[in-house]
């Protein structure tokens, strides 16, 4: 593949600022290869534009401009003759392997996180989420009311887990634990995959009503539905007792410090005096400063959607210290990681 940017530490300054600007218009043509299936098109070969505008209904000379973008930084290739061909970046938008992101490309260029970016000086002069000032109601009440924009997000969400899923499993053994409960666990991917990874174990999934009642049609597809039990219920309330194991993942940074050391509490009540139990953490830990990391984007997204965040490795000692924990291990930085934690006496 010869497309892709140029090196930004190889052009001027003031360039290079320019190039950073340039975030929006890459992802608005990565929208429009998502929306139109380009790469579902692409799978069989190489088309011309004029091709995959009958295919798609659409313009071709519009069509054609907007792939000859996309190809400048290797999304898809030109060939000779307006043909394009896929590239590595192109099958990840396909809609029918596993791993697909075209629904998180789809989520991220949509009006719920578009406007409220459009609206990051709100919150940067008052503190208050901009998804509130823009849609007038919280981002969950919003997605409720707004089935078609809820359903984006589940399926964006579904295939976020899918991909952590793998790196959690690959960090963690969690072999040791007879009983494991996953905590605002959604429909069950990811303690269905957990548990096909310990036989023995069983499992308990809480979430709200409405979430989990989608759960048995997943756990049934991961061969484990008669290994957990479906709980409906609220993280904020009380939370089942005597597991071995209390799964937080990708929970703690949708909440403020106040809200997730309420929590955590709620976890470390849970256990009692269980001195064996864990708490095991599935988030992001930032890395230090000035060094690259996707999750400080993440954490915009947090301040911009909830009034949530990402948290650095003292941030996240402090939180777990606040509702009883000690932090055992030393989760990598600036990635999706496992934080183990135990119970304080």
């Amino acid at each position: 593949m010869t497309g892709g940017p140029p090196d930004p530490e190889s052009l001027p300054a003031p360039v290079r600022l320019v190039l950073l600007t340039n975030g929006r218009r890459v992802s608005e043509v990565l929208y429009v290869l998502a929306e139109l299936r380009i790469a579902d098109h692409l799978a069989d070969g190489p088309l011309e534009a004029e091709r995959l505008a009958e295919k798609t209904g659409t313009h071709a000379d519009s069509l054609y401009r907007v792939l000859r973008c996309a190809a400048a930084f290797g999304v898809v290739a030109e060939e000779p003759g307006r043909r394009f061909a896929e590239t590595d970046l192109t099958v990840g938008l396909r809609s029918d392997i596993p791993f697909s992101v075209r629904d998180l490309v789809l989520y991220n260029s949509s009006e719920s996180v578009r406007l409220p970016y459009g609206e990051i000086l709100h919150t940067v002069r008052t503190g208050e989420p901009s998804f509130e000032h823009v849609f007038g109601q919280g981002f969950f009440e919003h997605l409720a009311e707004h089935p078609e924009a809820g359903g984006l997000f589940d399926r964006a969400m579904t295939q976020m887990s899918r991909s952590t899923t793998h790196l959690f499993l690959s960090q963690y053994d969690f072999t040791r634990f007879a009983s494991i409960a996953d905590i605002g666990g959604g429909r069950g991917y990811f303690l269905g995959a957990v548990l096909q990874n310990v036989p023995e174990a069983r499992g308990l999934l809480l979430d709200q009503p409405s979430v989990v009642a989608g759960a048995p049609e997943h756990l049934a597809e991961a061969g484990v539905a008669d290994r957990v039990e479906v709980v409906p219920g609220d993280f904020f309330g009380p939370l089942p007792a005597g597991c071995d194991a209390y799964l937080l993942k990708q929970v703690l940074h949708d909440w403020g410090a106040e809200d997730a050391v309420r929590i955590l509490r709620g976890v470390r009540t849970a256990i009692g005096d269980r001195s064996d139990a864990r708490l095991i953490v599935l988030d992001h830990v930032l890395a230090p400063p000035n060094e690259w990391d996707q999750g400080k984007f993440l954490d915009l997204d947090m301040m911009l959607r909830f009034g949530g965040r990402e948290r650095t490795l003292p941030e996240w000692r402090e939180l777990l210290t606040a509702a009883g924990f000690d932090l055992v291990n030393e989760p990598v930085q600036g990635r999706w990681t496992v934080l183990e934690c135990r119970p304080v006496p």
